[in-house]
């Protein structure tokens, strides 16, 4: 499994926090390691993304071997996680970092349906046009290999810039549950136990490459859809601080709006998750939103719900960026968690949206993902303390340089060590929701922030 994806993390965290475990170094780095990442960030800032781009290199298959890439291994690798015992309900769907919180305050495994396939070729960051042609010659084994996905080819110049430039992103998603899932379902949810869709309904311009196959150019962040295509001052600007040859993307005309690569939900896995909750007499309840930050907040404010019910304090806030969630130590300290999907403008304006509907917190920290690129729609560590600065009393980072972010490397590992220092309350970890109440909740108040559950 690549090791930097989100979903590839997402999966760790919450099948550490069933196994009652910690989430230390986004649960990839060997923990005899830590030391030395911890001392990376006095390399020369160069020779830091450097790293992040032969990092990702060594994460990658040869496109030789994409014809004996099975989907159905990583569906297997995710219940392997899981601890086997009975859950009133399993969550299935959208990769997203408050399903994280959600499977936590309920006990449940959360199933995603997106996977990351990375592929090792050169192409330089701005030459879309060339990914899109490299993918269309390569994907062919790949997809006779996986009848049951859809692959959304993504390439983004901006974010993933360091990245892009030795892999190409496969990012499928399954259109049925496969045997895996299927398996791990009927053995471990309890009779007439309830199978959540997580349905993000995001969508994204792409450009048709054959049956099953589309090529992204960007994803959610900085920049707008069709900044991206269309071009624009912020994209001329972000070219030329990178000494780029050109002042826009050369992208063919999208033919349509998909599901997101990342983050999107496709909806033909509705039918077989109706189909075998048939056969087997369980329940399906649907949580739908349309941006994957709309359920934030929704999550926050079940916890804060949860706590207060429990006689705990609902004043602190722990806000966690894209990939750097730590559940067990987020509840341990009896933070609220609020799952931020980058570090860009419109990831503050979502935030602070929250923040002034709300009741006020005391106390609000968050992390920040560094990810080596000064990308054009980053927040800076500055605008972050000023959306902190929402807090009562206290606020500030856990694990961050913020002279050294984006390209603070250490943050990786030293979010986690930092988090218990940074907040000294402990408090006893809490017995898992019943599911009928949270049904209950849902039903009620689903709507106030956009959502939909039936």
């Amino acid at each position: 499994m690549p090791n930097f994806d989100s979903t590839t993390v997402f999966v760790r965290a919450a099948s550490s926090y069933l196994h009652g475990e910690e989430f230390p170094a986004l649960g990839m780095i060997d923990p005899r390691l830590t030391p030395l990442a911890e001392r990376v960030n006095h390399l020369p800032r160069a020779a830091r993304t450097t790293m992040y781009t032969t990092g990702g290199a060594n994460e990658g298959v040869s496109p030789d071997d994409l014809g004996d890439v099975d989907v159905e291994r990583f569906r297997e690798w995710v219940v392997d996680r899981y601890p086997t015992r009975g859950y009133p309900a399993v969550v299935v769907g959208s990769s997203n970092g408050a399903a994280v919180y959600l499977a936590a305050l309920l006990g449940i495994p959360w199933l995603p349906q997106t996977f990351l396939v990375p592929v090792r070729r050169d192409c330089h960051p701005d030459d879309v046009r060339r990914d899109a042609r490299w993918g269309a010659a390569h994907a062919e084994p790949f997809l006779e290999a996986n009848p049951e996905v859809s692959l959304h080819q993504m390439h983004d110049p901006n974010q993933d810039r360091l990245m892009v430039r030795k892999l190409a992103y496969f990012r499928t998603k399954s259109r049925t549950l496969g045997p895996a899932y299927e398996e791990f379902i009927e053995s471990v949810l309890e009779p007439g136990g309830t199978i959540v869709t997580l349905e993000c309904g995001y969508d994204w311009p792409a450009i048709d490459l054959g049956e099953r196959h589309s090529f992204q150019v960007g994803g959610l962040g900085g920049l707008a859809p069709e900044e991206y295509y269309e071009g624009g001052e912020r994209v001329a600007d972000f070219l030329e601080r990178q000494d780029a040859d050109v002042r826009e993307w050369d992208v063919a005309e999208p033919d349509g709006r998909i599901p997101e690569a990342e983050w999107g939900f496709e909806p033909a896995l509705l039918d077989d998750v109706d189909r075998f909750a048939e056969e087997h007499n369980h329940e399906v309840r649907r949580l739908r939103f349309d941006d994957p930050r709309e359920l934030s907040p929704f999550v926050a404010d079940r916890y804060r719900e949860r706590y207060a019910a429990r006689d705990r304090p609902v004043e602190r806030l722990l806000v966690q960026s894209f990939a750097l969630v730590e559940p067990w130590w987020t509840i341990r300290t009896g933070s609220v968690p609020y799952w931020s999907a980058f570090n860009t403008e419109s990831d503050v304006a979502f935030l602070e949206q929250y923040l002034d509907r709300t009741d006020p917190y005391d106390e609000i920290r968050a992390t920040l993902f560094s990810h080596g690129v000064e990308s054009a729609g980053l927040a800076s560590a500055d605008r972050w303390r000023e959306v902190l600065e929402h807090a009562r009393d206290g606020h500030g980072f856990v694990g961050v340089d913020a002279s050294e972010f984006p390209y603070d490397v250490e943050t990786h590992v030293r979010y986690h060590a930092d988090l218990p220092e940074a907040i000294d309350a402990r408090h006893p970890h809490l017995p898992p929701m019943a599911f009928h109440r949270f049904d209950e909740r849902a039903t009620e108040t689903a709507s106030e922030y956009g959502l939909e559950w039936t």
